[in-house]
């Protein structure tokens, strides 16, 4: 993980000159590396892309919808703008900021299954993720990466990936109990506290790393009390097991000392339903929103409903449904966004 340095300046890149490429750098890297550190998506990548997509702030859709990205609706509730394209009259995103443009743009990437493999690349690897958005299907033209590759080595936007390591934060002379109010002396250390906070930052764990299911040790067993006679897993900081063939709900109930009812309930079931060999069954109850780094799910090819999700990502249907102003049986379609955090 790298550190975040402060004082860090947005160069305009080689040389001095005041081309529209420089000047986009200098206005948005600052933004880019904000973004590096909230979503995963290393500042060059963006920049690049930016400064490609958006001919250097340019284009028409940057100008007018401040969509950096040459994003498109994708099944967009917000405002649009039809623009000719691949097609004609094509409909894109139209963003109130370039800040909510660069925002989306990184949810984009993070939130979709197609993208998450490229968060587990070393940070840094600009080559990587810019061959990478090609295999994904982020832009169909073949020489893409290259282009991408160019812009960043021209223009040296590998600086806003590698950064220093962290400075050190001078610590103030203690001061006197006396001089200081109790409250002044709270939101002194809670200054300071957070000037340390900022200090080590950090770039977000992968999203498939998050959601990747944790074997539980059999001295982990005990803690969420059942007899580990098979490989017990955790999701969300919730126990389940993966159903072998021929089993039934009742009896993954019986071998872990619970109620059908009870593992139904677990399970966002109201009846015993057939099991499928390698279908996750949970032992405790999910919880009301999902882990930490997992805001959101943006669906990405077939539709899915609300159970499949709550069962992936170990929260409650109930809750899932009251995030997103559904019913349960909702079914979400190509490009919609699901909450999984509040």
């Amino acid at each position: 993980m790298f550190l975040v340095v402060f004082g860090i300046t947005a160069a305009a890149g080689p040389g001095t000159d005041k081309s529209p490429q420089a000047v986009y750098i200098e206005k948005y890297s600052s933004l880019a590396v904000e973004e590096m550190y909230r979503s995963g998506v290393p500042a060059s990548i963006t920049l690049a892309q930016g400064l490609l997509e958006s001919g250097y702030g340019l284009s028409e859709l940057a100008v007018e919808a401040n969509n950096h990205f040459g994003i498109k609706c994708h099944n967009w509730a917000g405002a649009k703008i039809f623009y000719d394209d691949d097609k004609r009259n094509e409909c894109f995103r139209r963003y109130a900021s370039p800040e909510e443009s660069f925002r989306d743009h990184s949810d984009f990437l993070r939130y979709r299954d197609r993208y998450k493999f490229l968060f587990n690349l070393e940070p840094g690897d600009y080559k990587g993720w810019a061959h990478g958005l090609r295999k994904a299907g982020y832009a169909t033209d073949p020489a893409y990466p290259q282009k991408l590759i160019r812009l960043i080595e021209e223009y040296e936007l590998y600086r806003f990936d590698v950064l220093e390591e962290e400075p050190v934060i001078a610590e103030q002379q203690p001061v006197e109990k006396t001089r200081l109010t109790k409250e002044e002396r709270r939101a002194l250390r809670q200054s300071r506290k957070e000037a340390r906070k900022e200090a080590r930052r950090e770039l977000p764990e992968a999203p498939d790393q998050i959601e990747q299911p944790k074997p539980v040790r059999p001295e982990e067993g005990e803690v969420f009390r059942f007899p580990l006679s098979r490989q017990l897993y955790s999701l969300n900081g919730v126990p389940f097991i993966y159903a072998a063939k021929g089993e039934t709900y009742a009896a993954i109930a019986e071998a872990n000392n619970l109620f059908l009812k009870e593992i139904l309930k677990y399970n966002d079931l109201d009846h015993e339903a057939h099991l499928e060999p390698g279908t996750i069954v949970y032992l405790q109850a999910k919880k009301k929103q999902a882990a930490p780094g997992m805001n959101m799910y943006i669906v990405d090819g077939e539709d899915v409903g609300l159970w499949e999700l709550s069962q992936r990502f170990g929260v409650k249907v109930q809750n899932l449904a009251r995030m997103n102003n559904v019913t349960v049986n909702h079914v979400f379609s190509d490009g919609q966004i699901i909450k999984l955090r509040k």
